[in-house]
C-alpha cells in the first residue's frame, strides 16, 4: 500500500495553520477589529510618549517653534483626502459586482435556486436554510452522516491495514465535520463567527483524501462502499462550494464596513489635521506632565486622531488579506505545507 504518512490532516483549525500562537491568531483573524484598532491606537500612543519621555529637552526645541507640527498636518491632511478617495474606490469596486443587466441578474438567480435545490437534494429536506450558518451546518451534518456510512459500511478487502485506513479517515472527517457544525450553533453572518467556524473545516484536504483512497489499488470496496464514498465526495464538494459562496459575501460585508468605519472616522480626523494646521499655537500650550512638556501630548492626541483612519484599514486588511492567503484554492488543491 502506497505511503500516505504526508497526506494532509482533514480537521486542522484555522488557527492551528497560522505560523505562531494565539496572540497572531488573535490579531489576524480572531480578534474583533475595533478592539484591535484600539490597541494600535495605544501602541501608537505608548511610542510617541516613550519618545518624548526619553528626550524631553527637546520637545519644547523642536515642536516650539511650529515648523514640525505644521509639516506634520498638512501630510496628514492630504493622506486623510487620499485615504477617503480610496475608499470611494473600494465601495464602487465591491457595489460594481451587484450591478448588472436584467438577463445577468436572471442568471444569477436561476445559479443560486439551482444550486439551493441541489443542496436541498443532499440534506433531504424540501427547502435548504435560507440563512448561511444554519445552511453550513445543514452540508456539515451531511458530510458528517455520509462520512460515518462509508466508515461502518465499506468493505476493504485487502486486508486490516486498508480497512482501518478507510475508517480512520471517515472518522477524522465526521468528527471535524462536527466540530465546525457546533461551532456554528448560534453564529450570524456578518460577523467572523460564521467564517471561522466554516474555515476549521478543511474540505480541501478531505477531497483529496477521499479521492485518493478510492484510487488507491490497496483498498477495494464494494458496491455499498463505493456508493457511500461518492456521495461523501458530492457532499464535500457543495460543501466547498457554499463555503467560498460565503466567503465571497462575508469579504463584500467586510470591505463595506471598513468603508463605513473609515469614513466615519476620517471626518474628525481631518477636521482634527486642518485645526493643528491652522489655528495651533505651541505658545499656547504651557506646562509639564510627567516631565514632559505639555505640547508633546496636545501633538500626540491630535496625531492619533488624525492617523486613526489608517488603524482602521489596517486592522481590517489583516484579517481580509489572512483569510484570502488560506484560502486562494477551491476544490483539492493544497497551497501550504502539511503534515
Amino acid at each position: 500500500m502506497a505511503d500516505r504518512s504526508s497526506d494532509p490532516e482533514p480537521g486542522e483549525e484555522m488557527a492551528e495553520r497560522l505560523p505562531a500562537g494565539p496572540v497572531t491568531s488573535w490579531v489576524l483573524v480572531d480578534g474583533d477589529r475595533r478592539a484591535l484598532t484600539g490597541v494600535l491606537l495605544a501602541g501608537v500612543f505608548l511610542a510617541l510618549a516613550a519618545v518624548g519621555l526619553a528626550w524631553p529637552r527637546s520637545v519644547r526645541a523642536v515642536l516650539g517653534s511650529g515648523d514640525p507640527v505644521g509639516t506634520l498636518f498638512q501630510a496628514m491632511v492630504t493622506a486623510i483626502i487620499t485615504g477617503v478617495t480610496l475608499v470611494v474606490s473600494i465601495n464602487q469596486l465591491v457595489l460594481s459586482q451587484e450591478l448588472g443587466a436584467a438577463g445577468d441578474q436572471r442568471d444569477r438567480m436561476a445559479g443560486s435556486l439551482s444550486f439551493r435545490s441541489e443542496a436541498a437534494g443532499h440534506i433531504d429536506e424540501p427547502v435548504s436554510p435560507a440563512d448561511p450558518a444554519s445552511f453550513l451546518r445543514a452540508l456539515l451534518s451531511t458530510v458528517g452522516e455520509r462520512a460515518e456510512q462509508l466508515e461502518h459500511g465499506t468493505a476493504a478487502t485487502a486486508g486490516d491495514d486498508a480497512q482501518r485506513e478507510v475508517a480512520s479517515f471517515a472518522s477524522a472527517v465526521a468528527s471535524e465535520a462536527e466540530r465546525a457544525r457546533d461551532r456554528l450553533d448560534g453564529a450570524e453572518f456578518g460577523t467572523f463567527a460564521v467564517m471561522g467556524a466554516a474555515l476549521d473545516f478543511e474540505y480541501s484536504a478531505a477531497i483529496y483524501g477521499a479521492k485518493r483512497l478510492r484510487e488507491a489499488d490497496a483498498v477495494s470496496f464494494s458496491a455499498e462502499g463505493r456508493r457511500a464514498m461518492s456521495e461523501l465526495l458530492d457532499a464535500l464538494e457543495l460543501y466547498g462550494t457554499a463555503r467560498e459562496h460565503f466567503k465571497t459575501l462575508y469579504f463584500q460585508w467586510e470591505l463595506i464596513d471598513l468603508s463605513r468605519v473609515i469614513l466615519s472616522a476620517a471626518v474628525p480626523a481631518l477636521v482634527t489635521a486642518v485645526a493643528m494646521v491652522l489655528f495651533f499655537d505651541p505658545a499656547g500650550v504651557p506646562g509639564a506632565t510627567l516631565g514632559t512638556e505639555n505640547v508633546l501630548w496636545v501633538v500626540t492626541a491630535a496625531t492619533l486622531v488624525s492617523v486613526s483612519p489608517f488603524l482602521v484599514f489596517i486592522a481590517y486588511i489583516l484579517r481580509i488579506v489572512t483569510v484570502a492567503k488560506r484560502t486562494l484554492a477551491i476544490g483539492p488543491f493544497l497551497l501550504r505545507e502539511t503534515e
